[in-house]
């Protein structure tokens, strides 16, 4: 008589179990919500963040010497110069995640030190 009553204690909390994971499927998503989502996707996919890794920060004639040591040691690597006053940047890759650019950080600085990964708006 035990166990009878045990059975029937576990199969209910089973069927209780099996009821509210079924309920956790269904989402009630309003339209506005939806069109919203998407607007965000599409802009995200236009305009969403990346990474650089930058491999130099001075004045022009060593900035344009890196970006050409670096254009020489990694051909087909993307690599930018940019002034922000007083100083010339050189930043190197398109990286979607901080992870890529982690990664592509450790490769470079066999031949580069001082090497930072950069968030930025593209």
């Amino acid at each position: 008589m035990k166990y009878s009553y045990s059975y029937w204690f576990f199969g209910f909390f089973l069927i209780l179990g099996i009821e509210s994971i079924s309920a956790q499927n269904s989402t009630n998503m309003s339209p506005q919500i939806k069109t919203l989502i998407a607007k965000k996707r599409a802009f995200n996919k236009d305009v969403g963040f990346g990474y650089r890794v930058q491999i130099f920060y001075g004045d022009e004639s060593n900035a344009k010497n890196a970006q050409a040591k670096f254009a020489s040691s990694y051909p087909d690597v993307y690599t930018k110069l940019t002034y922000d006053q007083p100083y010339w940047k050189v930043q190197v890759g398109n990286y979607k995640t901080k992870l890529e650019a982690d990664k592509a950080l450790l490769n470079f600085s066999e031949k580069f030190s001082g090497l930072i990964v950069i968030s930025l708006l593209r």
